[in-house]
């Protein structure tokens, strides 16, 4: 196992972070920029922004506000949300962007990813996979969790690390917001099937539960957002916890 980072998520619809359960029932829970700096003081060991409305309604991300938050932080920023062109992402990374990360856009146009890669780097490509469980299996969903594509989420994890994605933020719908714990079985599925970063997304309501994500999942990093957001924990007690369980994380 390498060095395991801890990524704290900002959701955002109409300039504010929100956060909801099962990506439904959205709550205000903040400034985007105040949580951005407050996170970054913690010792976070990047930010993942997602303008989550941005597919839904069919409209571009706000670059306006992921400009002011890459200017005030100095850790790695992911921002998805909207993209769906090589233009979209050389914006987004203009804005302040380390990586780009696409999900409903890169189910409708796999090539997006190839092309991506190309211009950018893998490095770059983060893929956002949205997953609910269908039987024994998952399938990714688009549009904010909204529409089932029917396609095997972990089939097509495979498939994006062979069209050039450098990572891949695993969300389960299932578990978002619940705080009832990562779905271990998903993240290890996943895990086992790519060769690249996998992040743990959606369910982690403890510091156990988020080590589980690590070891029984097997995850190279745990998002995290309503923990956060809500006060139960902070990035320094998450890291603090994992140092002593002997898992190793960024200074």
């Amino acid at each position: 196992m390498g060095c395991v980072r801890v990524i704290p998520c900002l959701d955002v619809n109409n300039g504010r972070v929100v956060k909801g359960v099962g990506f439904e029932n959205l709550k205000e829970k903040g400034d985007p920029l105040l949580m951005a700096r407050q996170y970054e003081e913690q010792g976070a060991d990047e930010l993942v922004f997602l303008d989550v409305g941005a597919t839904v309604e069919s409209r571009k991300m706000t670059l306006m506000l992921l400009e002011k938050i890459s200017s005030e932080i100095f850790i790695p920023l992911t921002a998805g949300g909207g993209i769906s062109s090589e233009e979209d992402m050389r914006s987004v990374l203009r804005a302040g962007a380390d990586k780009v990360s696409l999900c409903s856009a890169a189910l409708r146009d796999p090539e997006l990813i190839r092309r991506g890669a190309a211009v950018f780097g893998s490095q770059c490509i983060v893929i956002s996979i949205d997953a609910r469980r269908n039987g024994e299996r998952w399938h990714a969903c688009t549009h904010g969790g909204k529409r089932d594509t029917g396609i095997d989420a972990i089939d097509w994890g495979r498939r994006c690390r062979e069209l050039g994605a450098g990572e891949v933020l695993l969300n389960s719908i299932d578990r978002d917001g619940t705080q009832n714990g990562y779905d271990l079985e998903l993240i290890r599925a996943m895990s086992e099937a790519v060769d690249i970063p996998v992040i743990a997304s959606g369910g982690a309501g403890t510091l156990e539960q988020l080590l589980d994500g690590v070891i029984r999942g097997a995850a190279d990093a745990v998002l995290l957002a309503s923990l956060l957001h809500d006060g139960r924990l902070t990035v320094k007690e998450v890291k603090e916890y994992f140092r002593k369980k002997g898992v190793d994380v960024p200074c």
